[in-house]
């Protein structure tokens, strides 16, 4: 196919079905008729020679998908850009949709955002997930840049490494009165109610395996989609649980909550992936980024 004879309103229709999840929501969001979207959607598929949509539930894009969407999404920037640079009055807040891990979102990533947000005119749509998987959105063609702990980048694209997250396996004095009075050891976690963020989130699995020989199901295990609930949940003495130490510093200087395993802390490294092409915003928010993370952020993995 000619590349020249892209029609960005087709692939306007693709876009809005990922990011809505929905044809019923992404038709609602450009004002026109669900079949409109549909028949859209074909016509591209239709230039193309091949499905560019999963029609699951819900839709997802194809490989050839998440390539036209990723180009999509940075052309959108670009003409972002140009309007600002030929001075044309728009109300417009330019889209940035970035994929971040939920600790960090909790921590240190809206201070970093802050002078984009105070100073552009910006529309932030945050993918939040386990750190391990947000390079999917980014991938997908979903996101612009993304908050992960993979290094290697996707083609077309830059990494940057930000540093280490630290986090501590903590607990309550009353959880650990009645689940650790004899100690942490294998025995005692196996009863032990534990926390993970979803079925993704493999640091606390891949402890347990490391250190107490414990496979993933071997022991009870809560699944809380949030850092802040993490926190919650173990004050409450619902369970232990690794958190970052920007979340629990406080509980554990106040002795709410105790460091369980102090000889065993966790550094996950950090890795700001972002599209070559982003435009000049996307250079902004990445240098923003990496200058806040790296004095926030461990530079070197303790022993």
């Amino acid at each position: 196919m000619d590349l020249s004879n892209i029609d960005y309103k087709l692939l306007k229709a693709l876009d809005a079905v990922v990011m809505e999840q929905s044809f019923e929501r992404a038709a609602k969001r450009l004002f026109i008729t669900q079949s409109a979207i549909s028949q859209r959607i074909k016509l591209l598929e239709k230039q193309f020679g091949e499905p560019l949509l999963i029609r699951s539930t819900p839709p997802q894009s194809s490989r050839l998908g998440r390539v036209l969407l990723g180009h999509y999404q940075r052309v959108l920037q670009l003409e972002m850009e140009l309007n600002q640079q030929l001075d044309q009055q728009s109300n417009q807040a330019q889209v940035l949709p970035l994929a971040v891990n939920a600790d960090s979102l909790a921590s240190w990533l809206i201070t970093a955002l802050s002078p984009i947000i105070q100073e552009q005119n910006v529309q932030l749509n945050l993918f939040v997930q386990d750190e391990s998987t947000t390079w999917e959105r980014m991938r997908s063609g979903e996101a612009l840049a993304c908050l992960t702990s993979k290094e290697k980048a996707i083609s077309g694209s830059d990494s940057h490494f930000l540093g280490y997250m630290e986090y501590v396996c903590v607990a309550s004095p009353d959880f650990i009165a009645r689940f650790f009075k004899q100690g942490v050891n294998r025995e005692s976690l196996r009863r032990a109610p534990a926390m993970s963020f979803d079925q993704h989130d493999d640091m606390h699995f891949s402890f347990m395996r490391e250190h107490f020989q414990l496979q993933m199901g071997h022991y009870p295990c809560h699944t809380i989609r949030s850092s802040e609930a993490f926190v919650d949940l173990t004050l409450a003495s619902g369970a232990y649980s690794f958190n970052s130490t920007f979340s629990v510093e406080q509980h554990l200087q106040s002795g709410r909550l105790v460091d369980l395993l102090p000889e065993h802390r966790v550094q996950v490294p950090l890795y700001w992936h972002c599209w070559q092409l982003g435009g000049e915003m996307m250079k902004q928010l990445t240098q923003q980024i990496v200058q806040y993370s790296r004095q926030v952020l461990n530079q070197h993995k303790l022993n």
